[in-house]
């Protein structure tokens, strides 16, 4: 008997510990160490973790605004005299600037984070609220000036001598000189619907209620060439443009609801806003239409580009789908084309990989070119005047992400690239340098870390921040031609996070659901934890093909939310699965046609490797949270793998494409919009929900329209199934900073996954308005 109240009590025992292990979680204590780890907590308590180079002119110097624990110091850099010393007394400046605004000011807690030099660098101007403040840098007399804003709405010549400007939806020049303001016009056809030389974008918002309350685009879109001889517009046809429209239930003033409405074109619509190029001669007031087909406002281009000779540009555009690019020369004169490239794939050109915008060498006698042609981001070399391929610039399995400089001169080209060095992860960026023969590849930056590059405008220098998830930044000035360093400039100092109890996110590899290929993540673990409990496991996840959602610099890693809601009890993972961005071309298009996968079987695969590695990982508790295309992540893995997810927190989702902006689905989706489309929408998929959801969005926006998250709530209602919707008022796309659905995603894991009732009303204090 002795014998069984022993084993009795060990049990009991037992049941308290784990008892303790689940509950001790998701408690107010817990709620307070996750606010202390939200973004804007944490930006308080890291130092000198980033130099940002604000170039003086067009030369190698510069200053920057450096963070320390004590305040704000500004810091002017002379990279070829290798001296760092600040900008200006701050002690002065801060007695001056006390005196001027009759307020007392701290020398390291000035009220600027920016300013501009002036009077050949005498002088700073800077704003204080809204107004300009000049300061004297020998007398430390400071005065308030009038404000000189640049007009968005006027384009001067390069010889200063012709203003261009839109005027009732055309396009007009007129003579800078003094006492000649008569308006020239351009073109005379122009109209609210085809208005010439104003500027587009996919989000601009027209109130429907009330036009008067609909900003007008005043930002003018030419581009002169470098003898202001011509010019070259678009002119922006919203004929058979449609619309999409947001419902304000709560305006700023009055009790009417708002309605607000922005040009859009839905996947696979032949209707929407087309743009059509022209060329004006400013002598002649000569209008010559350039040689391309008006271009669907789905189709990604660049904005034509002069060559110096003032006589060609150059213009690249994407087919319809994606799956061409075509590059051409323009003739400035006739407005003929010459097709220079076409190239194409069988799945997508990727838009991330075009480098030619800045590439044209040597007066446009040759160009560097990006392609994938041979199933990795490479830079080849073409004869700009036959299109003719001379050799291939980088090769090999690695990727090559963007381009720094091109040297005509030495014939070398600077680039970063990552997943070329050995026993690294293959994400991380470095600076490279080869000869355009493709002879000579040198790696400049051999710290094994992601580095963060800016070139001073003299081409002789870059200021590089590197840095890992693991690894606090370092920032250095280095000579661009060898990548040796001149002159430290910061190191991290990160000792309050430490203080704090924040521990560095764990990078991992796994393998994918091939059980061959490697898969790349980041773990967050609470700050309090402890290995002999029991945790489950939450996938912060975000799929989109142009992306990669795993942090891999130090202020990615420790700047997210994913931290927070790790604090309260929970293992918060990050992996890159198939189809993601920046790795070999077979990689990425493991997502074309297939953007419903969402690299859940890798997920889940990485997530079971680690837990057989890490036994406090309880996958029988597993959550999934993403936001935009991250949202329809997270509903579309509770509706296809409700085995596994058993809670998920969709915010701004994008569930169903055929309803996201037209650009992005076609070029991953496909063009046109087949079944697939139908077949992997959240809204075909809604009858098999079993977990815990949580929708949210907020009404106001203009990127994701909340009827995706509304049509999918419809679906849900039409099949019974039991779900929770939160529509927050006057929010728009951005989320991660609203202190209201933070709380409601950390409620709703407390509740299904911790089954733990949150506590009450929490209100998280750091992310409101001051």
């Amino acid at each position: 008997m002795r014998f069984k109240n022993h084993i009795y009590v060990s049990v009991l025992v037992a049941i308290l510990l784990l008892a303790g292990g689940l509950f001790s979680q998701g408690t107010l204590k817990d709620y307070q160490r996750a606010e202390k780890f939200l973004r804007k907590n944490v930006e308080k308590m890291i130092f000198q973790t980033q130099v940002i180079p604000n170039w003086i002119k067009k030369t190698s110097r510069f200053w920057y605004k450096n963070d320390t624990p004590y305040g704000k110091k500004f810091i002017l850099i002379d990279s070829r005299k290798r001296t760092r010393k600040p900008v200006f007394n701050h002690y002065k400046l801060a007695n001056a600037l006390s005196k001027l605004e009759k307020k007392q000011y701290q020398p390291f807690a000035l009220p600027f984070d920016s300013f501009e030099f002036v009077d050949n660098e005498k002088s700073i101007t800077f704003k204080v609220d809204k107004q300009r403040i000049k300061c004297h840098l020998k007398t430390y007399k400071c005065e308030k000036v009038k404000e000189k804003k640049k007009d968005p709405s006027v384009s001067i010549s390069p010889d200063g001598k012709w203003a261009a400007f839109v005027k009732n939806y055309n396009l007009y020049i007129r003579s800078t000189k003094a006492g000649e303001e008569k308006h020239i016009p351009l073109t005379s056809d122009g109209t609210e619907k085809y208005a010439y030389g104003l500027s587009w974008d996919w989000y601009h918002l027209m109130n429907e209620s009330d036009p008067s309350k609909t900003e007008k685009v005043k930002e003018i879109s030419v581009a002169w060439a470098p003898d202001s001889s011509k010019l070259v517009t678009h002119c922006v046809d919203y004929r058979s443009a449609k619309k999409l429209y947001l419902f304000q239930s709560m305006p700023d003033s009055g009790y009417r609801a708002q309605v607000w409405s922005y040009y859009r074109s839905l996947p696979g619509e032949t209707d929407g806003t087309m743009f059509e190029y022209y060329i004006f001669d400013i002598q002649t007031k000569k209008r010559i239409p350039i040689d391309i087909k008006p271009l669907h406002s789905t189709m990604n281009w660049h904005f034509p580009t002069w060559f110096k000779d003032s006589r060609r540009l150059y213009f690249f555009y994407y087919t319809r789908g994606y799956k061409t690019v075509v590059l051409t020369e323009i003739d400035a004169e006739t407005g003929k084309t010459r097709r220079v490239i076409e190239e194409s794939s069988n799945t997508y050109m990727d838009v991330a990989k075009r480098f030619i915008h800045i590439l044209i060498l040597l007066g446009g006698e040759e160009l560097v070119w990006g392609s994938e042609r041979d199933g990795w981001s490479h830079l080849y070399l073409y004869d700009w005047r036959t299109g003719h391929l001379k050799n291939q610039i980088t090769q090999g399995e690695f990727v090559v992400r963007s381009v720094v400089h091109v040297d005509e001169k030495m014939r070398q080209v600077y680039f970063m690239a990552s997943g070329r060095e050995p026993n690294l992860d293959p994400y991380l960026q470095q600076l490279y340098r080869v000869n355009l023969d493709g002879t000579g590849l040198k790696l400049l930056t051999p710290e094994k870390t992601e580095h963060r590059i800016q070139l001073s405008p003299d081409k002789q220098f870059v200021v590089d921040t590197y840095s890992r998830v693991d690894f606090p930044p370092v920032s250095v000035l280095r000579r661009l031609n060898n990548g040796k360093k001149v002159l430290k400039l910061e190191k991290a100092d990160i000792k309050d996070l430490l203080a704090a109890g924040w521990q560095y996110p764990e990078p991992f590899t796994v393998k994918a659901r091939d059980n061959k290929t490697d898969l790349y993540g980041v773990i967050f673990r609470p700050s309090d934890f402890d290995p002999d409990k029991k945790y489950p496991v939450i996938d912060s996840s975000y799929s989109g093909p142009h992306a990669v959602k795993t942090p891999k610099s130090f202020r990615r890693g420790c700047l997210n939310l994913d931290q927070s809601v790790a604090e309260l009890g929970f293992i918060v993972v990050s992996i890159d699965g198939l189809g993601t961005a920046n790795r070999s071309k077979a990689f990425h298009d493991f997502s074309y046609k297939n953007l419903g996968d969402i690299g859940a079987l890798d997920h889940i695969a990485g997530l079971k490797q680690l837990a057989q590695k890490y036994p406090y990982m309880d996958l029988s508790r597993v959550g999934i949270f993403g936001h935009s295309a991250g949202g329809y992540d997270a509903a579309h893995a509770l509706l296809t793998h409700p085995e596994f997810y058993k809670v998920g927190v969709a915010s701004a989702g994008n569930h169903d494409h055929q309803m996201a902006k037209a650009w992005w689905p076609e070029h991953f989706q496909g063009y046109p919009v087949e079944k697939h489309y139908v077949e992997q929408s959240n809204l075909t998929l809604a009858k098999n929900l079993q977990g815990k959801l949580l929708l949210v969005h907020g009404d106001m926006d203009n990127n994701v329209n909340p009827a995706c998250t509304l049509r999918l709530a419809a679906e849900f209602v039409k099949a019974n199934k039991d779900f929770d919707l939160i529509i927050i008022p006057n929010a728009s796309h951005r989320l991660s900073n609203h202190p209201y659905f933070i709380r409601k995603l950390w409620d709703y894991f407390v509740r299904h996954l911790l089954n733990k009732e949150p506590p009450n009303t929490y209100k998280i204090t750091t992310l409101e308005k001051k």
